[in-house]
């Protein structure tokens, strides 16, 4: 589904992704574990277009995007869910949600789309008029999610879920992401500093050190890794 292949990225003549090479299969979630500054994130905005690679190739079902503009990448099925939640703090829940359904014109299934997110995430029908900037932070992750889930994605790019959230919420959204991938059959990439966490919700996974992949298997393999063990799984679900 989506094939990345010796993929350079630099920020001025610093390299932040360095000949990293991944690939993911239609109904996985594949996680990508790291410290900060691994290039975890450089690789999500790679394919979502927002950094411009310099070498390499970037292809989803079968036809190169790294050319293509965000606005293209969105429309062939690529939501990405950023890191920081970014919400619009002053707007209600219901618009926030209805924001990721602004290319749509489908109403009939716009609606069907809203009523599983609100099923999904009960806690949001109890909050639908609330403005988003009253909600803790793992309400805000939950709407941002349902949010994306708007854009009806073949792929869900999420960055960093469990960012500054309650541990209680933590194990919410992880069992969110798992449900979303099943039930809803979207792919997911997701990138997560609680390497416990996401190589437990996740089928396969790369391990990032320095802009490049030092492991990449099975997330159960990865899980019994000395070596991941050792440098990776400091986080708790």
């Amino acid at each position: 589904m989506l094939k990345i292949e010796n993929v350079e990225l630099y920020y001025d003549h610093v390299y932040a992704l360095k000949k990293v090479s991944l690939h993911l299969e239609e109904g996985e979630t594949v996680a990508l574990i790291g410290a900060n500054g691994a290039g975890k994130s450089s690789i999500l905005r790679s394919i979502t277009g927002l950094s411009k690679i310099k070498h390499g190739s970037i292809s989803f079902q079968g036809q190169e995007i790294h050319h293509r503009r965000p606005a293209d990448i969105v429309k062939s099925g690529i939501i990405m869910v950023p890191e920081g939640r970014r919400v619009f703090p002053y707007m209600s829940v219901r618009d926030n949600l209805l924001m990721g359904a602004f290319s749509r014109t489908d109403k009939a299934e716009i609606r069907q789309s809203l009523e599983q997110v609100l099923t999904r995430f009960p806690i949001l029908k109890e909050r639908y008029g609330q403005s988003a900037g009253t909600l803790s932070g793992g309400e805000q992750q939950m709407m941002v999610i349902g949010r994306a889930l708007m854009a009806k994605p073949k792929l869900l790019l999420l960055d960093e879920p469990s960012l500054g959230i309650a541990p209680k919420l933590v194990a919410d959204i992880a069992r969110a992401i798992v449900q979303i991938n099943k039930e809803e059959k979207v792919s997911v990439l997701l990138v997560e500093q609680n390497s416990r966490m996401a190589l437990r919700i996740s089928h396969r996974a790369y391990a990032l050190t320095t802009g490049a992949v030092a492991i990449h298997g099975k997330s159960s393999d990865l899980l019994e890794d000395e070596r991941v063990q050792a440098a990776y799984l400091g986080g708790e679900l």
